[in-house]
């Protein structure tokens, strides 16, 4: 099968297309074929892609994970789930990707993919739809009533953010530029924030969760807006090896899930979330979307990999 895989020239990591053999399914395991992978640019520098769990140095991994596809083999002890069946989900980030034409995965990793979505929207949701509800209701505990600072509410997550928090029931503020106001408002945000011309503890007021895609000095500043009791959480890269421990509880990694996939997958159905496609390019092209070859000011949503037709 054709795979884009990770290798390293002169200390930068560049993608290469190469030819490896199909995956095979073993106990406990699923092959998907793989019809879109979504992309996150920033993946190729993560310890997970080149370093395995145990610390020794990972060569060749396969970025892109998460994805919707079609189950193509089952393995032993699989419920559930049967051939042919669309999926989505996404892989634990220390397994391969799904840039490739088929990947291994796990039946707690996927879901039966949003009928009313194509393949390419569908590969775009796990991460983003996930990070958010992981964020907001498993760390933040956001209540119905409550107020939330979203920072970030135009990004790949943040606009997940902002529309689960939206139909929670919460008060949506969100950060976002002037150009993407708009965009945000009609996710749920009842306030919108320009960061790039505003301060925005100075608008906000006390609130009782922020959700920060953003980290560094928004991150800092975030705490002072905060009512008693208040919860903050961040997934900026930028804080995972912090000594602060203030940052260290509110920092968190997404992980598959699959009973809220099958509980977001159901959202978008309904038309309650939607799910948006920044831009669409072929496995051949895939280095330039890791690259930023690929204009990230091109509409919302993420970039990604169209494999199968």
């Amino acid at each position: 099968m054709k795979a884009m895989q990770v290798n390293k020239a002169d200390q930068r990591p560049v993608l290469i297309l190469a030819e490896l053999p199909k995956p095979k399914a073993g106990p406990g395991e699923v092959v998907v074929h793989i019809h879109a992978a979504g992309v996150t640019p920033t993946e190729l520098l993560w310890y997970p892609t080149t370093h395995t769990k145990s610390g020794q140095t990972r060569m060749r991994a396969v970025p892109g994970h998460e994805f919707s596809g079609v189950i193509s083999e089952i393995g032993k002890d699989v419920p559930g789930f049967e051939v042919k069946d669309e999926v989505y989900g996404m892989n634990d980030w220390f397994s391969d990707g799904a840039t490739a034409e088929f990947c291994i995965t796990l039946p707690h990793s996927i879901a039966r993919k949003p009928t009313s979505l194509t393949h390419e929207l569908a590969a775009t949701v796990p991460i983003g739809a996930l990070t958010a509800w992981q964020g907001l209701f498993d760390r933040a505990q956001l209540q119905s009533g409550e107020r939330v600072l979203i920072h970030g509410g135009a990004g790949a997550v943040g606009l997940y953010a902002v529309q689960l928090a939206h139909r929670h029931k919460a008060h949506v503020i969100a950060t976002a530029s002037a150009r993407n106001a708009d965009f945000v408002r009609k996710l749920g945000a009842g306030e919108v924030i320009d960061y790039q011309t505003s301060r925005f503890e100075d608008q906000s007021g006390k609130v009782d969760v922020v959700f920060d895609g953003v980290g560094g000095e928004t991150l800092n500043r975030s705490w002072t807006v905060l009512n008693r009791g208040g919860r903050l959480v961040t997934i900026a890269a930028d804080s995972e090896g912090t000594t602060d421990p203030r940052v260290k509880g509110a920092f968190f990694i997404v992980e598959p899930n699959q009973k809220q996939l099958v509980e977001i997958a159901k959202q978008l159905d309904a038309g309650d979330l939607r799910a948006f496609v920044k831009a669409s390019i072929p496995l051949n092209e895939a280095p330039a979307a890791y690259s930023g070859a690929v204009s990230e000011k091109r509409g919302y949503g993420k970039i990604v990999i169209a494999v199968a037709a």
